[in-house]
């Protein structure tokens, strides 16, 4: 047990390292977006929504075709590819990295690594049901798939996908400040003094 799991932490630092050394060139972009993310500062919250309501509303103005969008979408990101890695240290400054950055820089790059090994595995998860229980999977992928299907019909593309952009821009500020979890515990203390309810009318 305790080789598993020192095979698990060794290959978790392997990927960890790897993945700082292909983020190299973006660690001032990086640290300064999870500065953002995490709601540092007061007026992050409202320039995030700020952002990508600009964003959104440019779209939603231009009306591009989806070939047309997904084109200067990963164009954008090829031109960020190349320039951000030439521009960020004459910009951030790579002279003024400390040892606190780089600790911040490798927990950013620990915390994607566990991000996409989560992701793995729901993705195994989910085949590994396929294979000991079919019928479970195809009811359960019908009826969720149905469920987004319907959603999508009834809101807008372009507003659903602004919902969700800016949610999951706003998740890790939600989680840093406790919000999610809060909220989170008065919902199961509502549905306690719901089931307390009704014990008792049941008595």
């Amino acid at each position: 047990m305790a080789e598993g799991d020192n095979r698990s932490t060794n290959l978790l630092a392997a990927e960890t390292a790897s993945l700082e050394e292909q983020l190299q060139g973006w660690g001032e972009v990086m640290l300064m977006a999870d500065k953002v993310l995490r709601w540092e500062r007061a007026w992050f919250p409202p320039a995030i929504m700020g952002v990508v309501s600009l964003v959104f509303l440019t779209i939603y103005y231009l009306d591009p075709s989806v070939l047309s969008g997904v084109s200067c979408f990963v164009m954008f990101l090829c031109l960020a590819d190349y320039l951000v890695p030439i521009l960020a240290p004459r910009i951030f400054g790579s002279n003024k990295w400390t040892t606190e950055q780089q600790q911040r820089f490798h927990e950013i790059c620990s915390n994607l690594v566990k991000t996409r090994r989560r992701a793995v595995g729901w993705w195994k998860r989910l085949f590994t049901l396929k294979e000991e229980k079919p019928k479970m999977y195809f009811m359960t992928m019908i009826v969720s798939l149905a469920a987004v299907a319907w959603v999508g019909q009834q809101v807008h593309n372009l507003l659903l996908t602004y919902l969700i952009v800016t949610f999951l821009l706003l998740l890790p500020g939600l989680n840093q400040h406790g919000i999610i979890s809060k909220y989170i515990g008065m919902a199961k203390r509502e549905i306690n003094k719901l089931l307390k309810q009704k014990e008792k009318k049941n008595e």
